[in-house]
């Protein structure tokens, strides 16, 4: 019995539960968790017991009912939950069921995946600032992977822009961003209209939140819903580079 496990049947129980009531109280969720998770020890049922409040701390569950019922054992979802619930079965605060979605949809490196991985135990643990951190870090080795642009416009002879090497992410994204506009005519026309739609809207997105995570000028600089966001949106940058990477190495010319 794994954490990741216990978290998602916890969020499978909560989302029926709230179909089901009007209200949810915090024994009914844990008891029919427990039932669903089969045979347990001490050290079982505390994990089930810490899943639940978690997801408290991540603002997905609130106490109470209403003002005449304020108080535990009354709890209800919150509308931060029930975008979760909506696609539970990859949202990040299911890590497990996201990381499946993340790594059956697009081909992520071992770099990638250790940062996005650490993405959602922060996400989870409510330390949103260092959630927006390590999901820029993740989107930058996704945009850093793209080393087949180079390759390819090394093999055929052409000079490669110098802003390739700049550190800077903003002159490097502008750098990808305006070599492969530059092959509209000739790329996939799907493809072009997915890079021109996501492409500067994912990256920047993620940049931005994680600027804004890294400069201490302010106490909550990102929000949950922020980080959760480009939670979100980072499989299908991951993914739209993934297509790219695949499209330069054999159509590029």
């Amino acid at each position: 019995m794994n954490a990741g496990n216990i978290r998602s049947v916890v969020l499978e129980v909560v989302d029926a539960l709230s179909k089901e009531y009007d209200n949810l109280q915090s024994g009914s969720v844990i008891q029919r968790a427990a039932q669903r998770l089969g045979p347990r020890s001490r050290e079982s049922e505390r994990a089930i017991l810490v899943s639940f409040y978690d997801l408290f701390r991540t603002g997905y569950l609130s106490w109470g009912h209403d003002l005449a019922n304020p108080a535990p054992p009354f709890c209800h979802v919150t509308t931060l939950g029930r975008r979760a619930l909506a696609q539970r079965s990859r949202d990040p605060a299911n890590p497990d069921g996201y990381l499946a979605h993340l790594r059956g949809y697009a081909a992520v490196g071992a770099v990638t995946d250790s940062y996005i991985t650490e993405a959602l135990n922060t996400f989870n643990a409510a330390c949103f600032k260092a959630t927006a951190v390590m999901v820029g870090a993740a989107a930058e080795s996704v945009v850093l992977a793209i080393n087949a642009l180079v390759a390819r416009l090394q093999h055929l002879g052409h000079s490669v822009p110098s802003t390739f090497n700049d550190w800077r992410m903003r002159r490097l994204l502008s750098a990808i961003e305006t070599t492969i506009t530059a092959k509209k005519p000739v790329m996939p026309t799907t493809l072009f209209e997915r890079f021109e739609a996501n492409w500067p809207a994912f990256t920047h997105q993620i940049r931005t939140a994680r600027n804004e995570a890294g400069h201490p000028v302010a106490v909550d600089p990102v929000t949950a819903d922020e980080v959760h966001a480009s939670l979100l949106i980072f499989p299908e940058l991951a993914s739209l580079a993934t297509q790219l990477e695949a499209w330069i190495a054999s159509e590029y010319s």
